[in-house]
């Protein structure tokens, strides 16, 4: 085959494959916009999330009190720190709670001690709540830290393992909710045994 034949052919190849590529899709371009398009619309979403994330924290910021130093520790104290940390942080009124010191545990380098929180809801069709959530609060108060040294305040909700800070973890009422909710469906199931006299 000669030179001009072999150009001409290639001419008429290149044509063919030029007017199937403009009839026919091409698969592989399909599936990369496909994934280029899911890709983004995730990012998009990302975007999306993060800016309302920013938004809910600007509108509703964390709140938190200034503890006390190792120096100015004591139980009652303690105890009244935890209430009010709870009263900032806890915007409806309904919920009621009240604070209960249960023990300190000594350790090598430092004491635990340990708080509870109880929460109730009550209504007026039911003053006396039956059934109440439950907050551990740990202050950590050390042996080797200097005196104006601001103890370790953490937190965990009854049945939980979540360990939380306060300043770091917006204080959800909701916990307390899902978890009373929780209680009051399981004694409605075994109602036959709380209603009897």
């Amino acid at each position: 085959m000669s030179e001009t034949q072999n150009s001409t052919s290639q001419k008429a190849m290149d044509e063919d494959n030029k007017a199937a590529s403009q009839t026919m899709p091409n698969t592989q371009d399909k599936d990369y916009e496909d994934k280029l398009t899911q890709v983004a619309l995730a990012l998009v979403e990302d975007v999306i999330n993060y800016a309302v994330k920013i938004v809910e924290e600007e509108q509703n910021p964390l709140k938190n009190i200034k503890w006390m130093t190792h120096g100015e520790f004591t139980v009652e104290k303690g105890r009244k720190q935890i209430d009010e940390y709870f009263s900032k942080c806890v915007s409806k009124k309904c919920w009621a709670h009240g604070v209960e010191f249960i023990e300190r545990k000594d350790l090598i380098h430092s004491f635990l001690y340990i708080y509870y929180v109880h929460w109730s809801i009550s209504t007026a069709g039911l003053p006396v709540a039956r059934i109440s959530a439950g907050t551990y609060f740990t202050m950590k108060v050390s042996k080797t830290k200097p005196p104006d040294a601001p103890i370790g305040v953490f937190y965990v909700g009854d049945h939980q393992a979540l360990v939380h800070r306060p300043g770091m973890v917006r204080f959800r009422e909701n916990w307390q909710k899902n978890l009373t909710d929780a209680k009051y469906s399981f004694m409605e199931s075994f109602s036959f045994l709380f209603n009897r006299v």
